[in-house]
């Protein structure tokens, strides 16, 4: 699996807790749409503020992670 997946599976289990825990449930289709959309813009943000050593410790390469921050916001 390559460092790319564990982040996407990271961030997965924090929707399926939200899920499970009943703060998404209680939302309407249209604002989990949004909450997803601006989950993407914060964490690929963050993904590009990562230093060379944290991005090590996850297993991404530099450009990999330009790659993903630059994918468009509805593609997963």
């Amino acid at each position: 699996m390559t460092g790319m997946s564990d982040v996407r599976l990271t961030l997965y289990q924090q929707e399926l807790l939200e899920i499970r825990d009943g703060s998404v449930a209680s939302r309407g289709p249209q604002e989990n749409r949004w909450r997803q959309f601006w989950r993407r813009v914060r964490t690929r943000k963050q993904l590009l503020e990562l230093s060379d050593e944290q991005l090590r410790d996850i297993g991404v390469s530099r450009e990999q992670a330009r790659l993903e921050a630059m994918r468009p916001f509805w593609r997963c």
